[in-house]
């Protein structure tokens, strides 16, 4: 695996000059508990807590450098409960002690999507097979960052939190852009029957998010949590042309040495470190 950190980014905003955005991938940390030389950036059991935090500063700087220089710690994520709770980032929040995280950098707020406007602060959320989603406000120069596995879906915090964009800021729908980052896909996702009945229940197209495995796997159902979320975009009003999927399933994609690319749950059998989305406005 290489050192060198790999940060996916979306075409669509590379030329957008006052963004900052990335979904990081495995390699380039410290973290040695996952194969050696991980980029684990959550606080998980097996790893050190230092770690975690050099492996979130060399990400943080990969992503924009400025951000850490002219702000200290510019990050802001969530203890997260896989929810429909979004929260606001607002100007003079950071200089509150222990508001936003503590001295050591773990997350304060509870909830699966932050919003922010705030130059030089970072939102994420962790991920290790829930998908992340990134909006962005090309006009009002505003961003969210969301996490949502399956019952975040069901929940609907995608569209929770670009309602909580045009009332915070308001954002209008047609300016919004957004991005569906890399998570495990259709291709490995088989779920329950109670999944399946939360997800008909709560969508009309519901059904057409699953797929029925083949005949040697007796049956298994198959969920596309990209569509799902796609879709869920779509509803609350954003361009179906403004939306990226990157595509990527963290539980079998690999990188360029034939090596798992991201962390994954179920690829590596609860034992895995975390991945960030991270999205926000330079400072």
């Amino acid at each position: 695996m290489s050192e060198q950190i790999e940060v996916v980014r979306v075409a669509a905003w590379e030329g957008l000059g006052w963004l900052r955005h990335g979904f990081s991938t495995r390699g380039g940390g410290v973290s040695s508990v996952y194969g050696g030389k991980m980029l684990n950036l959550g606080w998980t059991k097996e790893d050190a807590a230092a770690s975690v935090v050099e492996n979130r500063v060399r990400f943080v700087r990969c992503v924009d450098g400025d951000l850490v220089q002219k702000r200290g710690s510019s990050l802001v994520g969530l203890r997260q409960i896989h929810s429909d709770v979004v929260r606001v980032v607002r100007e003079g929040d950071g200089a509150l002690a222990g508001k936003l995280e503590t001295a050591e950098g773990r997350a304060v707020l509870e909830g699966d999507g932050l919003i922010t406007n705030v130059p030089g602060v970072l939102v994420g959320v962790g991920t290790a097979d829930c998908v992340p989603v990134l909006v962005v406000d090309r006009e009002k120069r505003a961003v969210g960052a969301f996490h949502a596995g399956w019952r975040g879906t069901v929940a609907k915090i995608v569209e929770r939190g670009v309602a909580m964009m045009v009332a915070e800021y308001g954002s209008r729908v047609e300016d919004l852009e957004a991005a569906v980052g890399p998570s495990i896909g259709a291709c490995c996702y088989s779920v329950g029957e109670e999944v399946h009945r939360e997800f008909g229940e709560r969508f009309g197209y519901g059904e057409e998010l699953f797929r029925v495995g083949a005949a040697e796997e007796e049956g298994k159902l198959y969920l596309d949590l990209w569509e799902a979320n796609r879709r869920q975009l779509v509803e609350a009003g954003v361009w179906e042309e403004r939306i990226t999927v990157v595509g990527e399933c963290t539980a079998c994609a690999v990188d360029a040495v034939g090596e798992m690319k991201y962390f994954s749950h179920r690829g590596a059998k609860g034992v895995a470190g975390r991945m960030l989305s991270v999205v926000g406005v330079a400072g």
